[in-house]
């Protein structure tokens, strides 16, 4: 099929799409709204540059969203040069920035470019045109799984290097969620899970702060003032909005309490602000777009348009997955990890990426919806 570019006003909007990008708005007018509370006592600086994120992000849906996914498929390789290529690069002296003791960024201007999140969505491009040409051979061949696995792991090893081993965690589940959903046997995938939590353990092991972290995690209150801070400031901002919450921008706890209140520990002001139900009304805000997202993947898979459908798992399954550990880790469930909460978080790249993986999945209803 010939790759076109069809004028975006000519956009189909579906019932699903309507659904998708109804929930999608929602989720970022709520963000900018809460990165305005969190960020309130840190000035207006913060506020100002999540709009000028924001309005990028919006123009990365657009950019992405013109692309058909026809020539996404025929460039699938270039999706995960790209990610090895930005996963090096910030790893050169001189090139990658370093902030808090971590080199994730890379400088350009007056903005900072972080390596996860681009290759969040080279790798999505890349698995989907790799199983786009495979997955109806990996239950019969499970060597072919071997090749996905091992240019994911490569790039996630640089990635750990940095390091940013959320990062790498909510790459690698994605990647093997989605192989699962391509048709990898169960025991294959079980073996692939008990080795990738395997070597997680390793992972955690082997560096003092992660056991630091670990072991705060299982008793936040020994070390409250120490590895456990974040943690326990974050559950006081839930103790303190209990069911209702405080009211929007009544947060104590954003006021120098709680670091990271803007971004990491974004869920916590939102509990603490409006309180249990508010938190959860924006969990299920959030996993209803996951659940969109799928529902297009599940079609696009139903008419045999593998490369969207498999995108769009990809995309859902990033976005779900950065969901549970965000929350997780706001409410004591998991370490403590540096993840943002997508669409709502401060954040450029998250935002950006976010939406350019929306625009994929949009774009995918937009050609089932013309055949």
């Amino acid at each position: 099929m010939k790759a076109v570019s069809l004028p975006l006003t000519s956009l189909p909007l579906t019932i699903e799409v309507n659904q998708l990008l109804v929930a999608w708005m929602a989720l970022l007018t709520l963000g900018t709204v809460m990165v305005a509370s969190s960020s309130v006592a840190m000035g207006d600086g913060f506020l100002n540059r999540h709009l000028l994120f924001l309005g990028v992000s919006l123009l990365s849906f657009v950019a992405v969203l013109a692309v058909p996914p026809q020539l996404w498929n025929k460039v699938y390789l270039l999706g995960w040069l790209a990610a090895v290529a930005i996963a090096i690069a910030v790893l050169i002296p001189g090139i990658g920035h370093e902030v808090n003791g971590a080199t994730r960024w890379i400088r350009l201007g007056g903005f900072s470019l972080q390596a996860a999140e681009v290759a969040k969505f080279g790798l999505c491009i890349y698995m989907a045109g790799y199983l786009n040409r495979h997955a109806n051979r990996l239950r019969d061949e499970p060597k072919l799984l071997l090749l996905p696995i091992c240019m994911v792991a490569f790039v996630c090893a640089l990635l750990i290097a940095e390091p940013d081993l959320g990062s790498a965690v909510v790459i690698i589940t994605a990647s093997v969620g989605v192989l699962f959903l391509a048709g990898a046997k169960l025991r294959y995938f079980l073996l692939i899970v008990l080795l990738g939590s395997a070597g997680l353990g390793l992972l955690i092991w082997e560096e003092a702060y992660r056991m630091e972290r670990f072991i705060a995690f299982l008793d936040p209150w020994e070390v409250a003032f120490g590895s456990g801070y974040q943690l326990t400031q974050a559950l006081i901002a839930f103790g303190r909005g209990d069911l209702w919450g405080l009211g929007l921008g009544e947060s104590v706890q954003k006021l120098f309490y709680l670091p990271e209140a803007h971004n990491d520990f974004i869920f916590a002001v939102i509990a603490e602000e409006l309180g249990s139900i508010g938190a959860i009304a924006v969990v299920l805000l959030l996993a209803y777009l996951v659940y969109r997202v799928l529902f297009v993947a599940k079609q696009n898979l139903d008419q045999r348009k593998t490369f969207s459908a498999y995108a769009a798992y990809f995309a859902g399954l990033i976005i779900g997955v950065q969901l549970l550990i965000h929350v997780g880790v706001n409410i004591g469930i998991l370490p403590t990890k540096g993840l943002t909460l997508p669409f709502v978080s401060y954040g450029g790249n998250s935002l950006v990426v976010s939406c350019a993986l929306i625009a994929l999945v949009v774009r995918s209803s937009w050609e089932l919806k013309r055949g």
